[in-house]
């Protein structure tokens, strides 16, 4: 009996494995990697969604339609969170996303093709949304298109997940051949080679020792003369589980640095996670608010407009959670030096602003005082 019909024999009648067993065993492993990927795309999006998209008018601020259309309600289909959680995926993931207004909304395409040209606009073509292709065609000026990086960072954490996914699919095979149970059984007696003979053993173990070893609950084996089983002991040191969630961790390391993302915050560490936060804020989330931000200008404003600081402005303050109790002192000093106003301090620790003129001016305390009459009092003295 060879060694396929043995296993055949172990594990079933067929001797065929299907097409969706095999494509599951293959892939079960890059769950890991897309967990990982997709851990880093909501963590960025979920960042992005409490950002403030702040709109100005010659230096002063309004809420209007841009602000209602940024903050609330980007097209009639989707709310600004679900907006933006579907552009980051698309902008992360494919490394350029393209944004179009029809009729005052605004839709993330799912599909575009573009021809680029050096002296005139872009023309973008071929566009879908929700599945549903648009015959209009658009110059670069009719669309918001944003582009992460000079390459597609996902084409790189493709190219090492496929050498390294092997690398994990032996160690989580090694683990499982290391710590299974197997036994080894001796027959005192000669055994006919006859395939009907050898079916007949192939069927008693099938029906016995199979299921014997795999059954959960209680079970029983029946002894026979001449039948002696028993446990191949393995070698105790064999691979634990530890050295295939080594693995994995070192996956999430590379994809985390890939997206930029620390890895402490990914996997929810809670050490040092201000620190953390910062290290984010600053080289993952700012840069994508600082491309939407430039891209929105350049569009939505003529370039007269923004020099009369008529512009748009994606506020990354407000990612972090604010405690106004442990601002106190530094809401203080800046009121008390006219670098802010009431109103501005409240709209730091997220209060509405008072709807008085006071509370709109800068005050400066006493003991501040003007260079020039600093020096005038040192003359007299």
């Amino acid at each position: 009996m060879g060694l396929k019909e043995l296993f055949s024999g172990l594990f079933g009648k067929s001797n065929s494995a299907t097409l969706k067993e095999l494509c599951f065993d293959l892939g079960v492993e890059y769950y890991y990697k897309n967990l990982a990927i997709e851990s880093c795309v909501n963590l960025i999006a979920n960042t992005l969604v409490r950002s403030q998209f702040r709109t100005f008018e010659k230096g002063k601020e309004v809420k209007r339609n841009n602000y209602y259309l940024f903050n609330v309600q980007p097209n009639q289909n989707q709310n600004s969170s679900e907006f933006f959680h579907e552009f980051v995926s698309k902008l992360v993931l494919d490394n350029e996303c393209l944004v179009i207004m029809q009729d005052q909304q605004l839709y993330v395409a799912d599909e575009f093709t573009v021809e680029n040209f050096a002296f005139k606009e872009n023309i973008y073509k071929d566009i879908v949304v929700n599945d549903f292709q648009l015959n209009k065609t658009f110059i670069e000026s009719d669309v918001f298109y944003f582009k992460l990086n000079n390459k597609k960072i996902k084409n790189a954490v493709d190219s090492l997940y496929a050498s390294y996914g092997k690398l994990l699919t032996a160690s989580m095979n090694y683990y499982k051949r290391s710590n299974a149970l197997r036994v080894k059984y001796q027959i005192d007696a000669l055994v006919s080679q006859s395939d009907e003979e050898q079916q007949a053993l192939e069927d008693m173990f099938n029906a016995q020792l199979a299921r014997f070893l795999k059954a959960e609950d209680a079970a029983a084996l029946p002894e026979q003369d001449g039948l002696n089983i028993g446990e191949m002991f393995q070698n105790s040191k064999g691979s634990t589980s530890r050295d295939t969630r080594a693995i994995v961790d070192d996956i999430f390391d590379f994809i985390s640095m890939a997206f930029h993302v620390p890895k402490g915050l990914l996997k929810g560490d809670l050490a040092d996670v201000e620190g953390q936060t910062d290290n984010f804020i600053m080289f993952c989330v700012a840069p994508i608010a600082e491309l939407i931000e430039d891209e929105i200008n350049r569009k939505f404003y003529t370039k007269q407009e923004f020099l009369d600081r008529t512009y748009f402005k994606v506020d990354t303050s407000f990612i972090k959670y604010v405690d106004p109790i442990k601002l106190a002192t530094a809401l203080d000093k800046m009121l008390s030096s006219g670098t802010h106003s009431v109103n501005e301090n409240r709209n730091m620790i997220g209060k509405e602003p008072l709807d008085e003129e006071w509370a709109d001016e800068h005050y400066v305390t006493k003991n501040y005082e003007g260079i020039k009459e600093y020096l005038k009092g040192g003359e007299g003295e």
